[in-house]
């Protein structure tokens, strides 16, 4: 019988508590025979010298089209390589889309893998294309059969925030992950991949809300007290909640209480910490710095990823923001699933609004000396399908991409990687996989790698032996 979804729920004002996240796995799919997915016990990389301290992962929500931003097709026939043109950047080896003029004077920072597929094992849909890569487990025969109506399950392997939760030394006022300005999809589409599950709800990530109305401040649902709440009367509600607490576990000893009861405890300490206050608090920035990035809700959320990286938590995740009027535009539900108009909706919109705050995120991590320490990722569920038109959209009329899992492109930089390179290849139509393909457990692995972490072993609810990461392998060759 297939696990029940786990919805977690709570009586506390949602202002005033964290929210909690939700997750859990069916079966796992068998692995491939392929060298791809075997990683022998024996063969452990040994750790690196130097290991990162945090790591930024920027996800493209939707499905970033690699064809039309770092894999350009210029020799493809029209109908595959679109419009745009490749440009010269600061790394002799790599080519940006014209459309990515700030970027291109930092690609001397950047590793682009241009190998990444599913090789068969997703579904072609959002919900696997988010736990595949956002956990390095490929989706169980649940997603397969349910698409994007199957729910996180309390029973899925945890995300790489939560491994690096999970195995990271404690934080000593922040939490250890954090995933801002939301929650994946919630509450009508919550994505998959993006929790703790097997490991424990404790290993979550905390979600922190903002708006593309208000994209200076980051109150909601657990940055600010509610009201005229003062950190006296707050001090007293956990007090209390406390006492109630004691009874609850007289008549509930399970462990999702025992777990719900510690995300209660990280709450309180977020909400009264006066680090949180510091690492959270834009106006410290000077108008130079916030022009830089840009004023709009995904420039603010960089530039708050850089300051958690000088606050030392250890995994930050940002999700893009969707714009709701792009939503008919695109027929994208405003984030990057550009399933119309693809073309324009990159050129004025998506492209600049990524182009600017992610070169100044690389720029300020380098002055500031952090980039070595610090891992960023840009990934994504999925790539767009190199051929133009989709039926979804008026077919070439409509000048849309539709998904594509089978191929697609991440960034990587920092974090001890090497800038400057191209690793791997697709083929001439930008398709699949051509030169050293790789897999989202690679990606996982080499996460890990920079960020010193071997140990990968877990005990799961039950107190069960787990390996979390039994496929795949680190890309070494990225690292200096």
């Amino acid at each position: 019988m297939l696990p029940l979804p786990y919805f977690a729920g709570s009586p506390i004002d949602r202002r005033t508590m964290l929210v909690a996240g939700t997750s859990a796995l069916g079966l796992v799919a068998p692995a491939l025979h392929s060298p791809l997915f075997a990683m022998p016990a024996t063969a452990l990389p040994a750790k690196r010298a130097k290991v990162a301290k945090s790591t930024i992962m920027i996800w493209l929500s939707g499905g970033a089209s690699h064809i039309d931003t770092w894999d350009l097709k210029p020799n493809a026939p029209l109908e595959y390589r679109g419009l745009f043109q490749p440009v010269a950047t600061t790394a002799p080896d790599i080519q940006l889309c014209e459309h990515l003029p700030h970027l291109a004077q930092q690609a001397h920072h950047l590793a682009i893998i241009r190998s990444l597929g599913d090789h068969g094992r997703g579904t072609g849909d959002h919900h696997a294309g988010y736990y595949y890569n956002l956990t390095g487990h490929a989706p169980d025969p649940t997603f397969h059969r349910l698409l994007n109506a199957r729910t996180p399950y309390s029973t899925d392997w945890p995300s790489m925030a939560s491994v690096v939760s999970m195995k990271r030394p404690p934080h000593p006022s922040l939490p250890q992950a954090i995933t801002l300005p939301q929650k994946e999809g919630a509450p009508e589409y919550t994505r998959p991949g993006q929790f703790a599950a097997k490991i424990g709800l404790e290993y979550d990530p905390v979600f922190v809300d903002g708006s593309r109305e208000r994209p200076m401040e980051y109150t909601a649902p657990a940055l600010k007290l509610q009201g005229e709440i003062s950190a006296n009367r707050l001090r007293g509600r956990r007090e209390l909640l406390n006492t109630l607490d004691e009874s609850r576990r007289r008549l509930d000893q399970t462990v999702v209480s025992g777990n719900y009861s510690k995300q209660q405890l990280k709450a309180f300490t977020l909400l009264g910490s006066s680090q949180t206050n510091s690492a959270f608090d834009l106006s410290q920035e000077s108008a130079e710095t916030l022009d830089r990035y840009g004023r709009g809700i995904n420039s603010t959320t960089m530039l708050m990823a850089r300051r958690l990286v000088e606050a030392q938590v250890p995994f930050i995740t940002v999700f893009w923001k969707e714009d709701r009027e792009l939503d008919k535009l695109c027929k994208s539900g405003g984030g990057w699933d550009t399933h119309g108009n693809n073309f324009d909706c990159l050129k004025d919109r998506l492209l600049p609004e990524f182009d600017r705050p992610f070169a100044a995120l690389l720029a300020d991590l380098s002055e500031r000396g952090l980039l070595d320490e610090t891992l960023v990722l840009v990934s994504s569920e999925m790539g767009r399908k190199p051929k133009v038109g989709d039926p979804r959209s008026g077919g070439t009329t409509g000048a849309g991409r539709d998904h594509w899992t089978s191929c697609m492109s991440i960034l990587m930089a920092g974090g001890g990687i090497r800038g400057g390179q191209v690793y791997g290849s697709s083929d001439k139509l930008a398709e699949f996989p051509a030169g050293n393909p790789t897999a989202p457990e690679d990606i996982a692995h080499t996460v890990f790698h920079a960020m010193g972490i071997d140990d990968l072993t877990a005990r799961d609810a039950e107190g069960r032996p787990q390996h979390l990461m039994s496929e795949g392998r680190p890309l070494l060759e990225l690292f200096s």
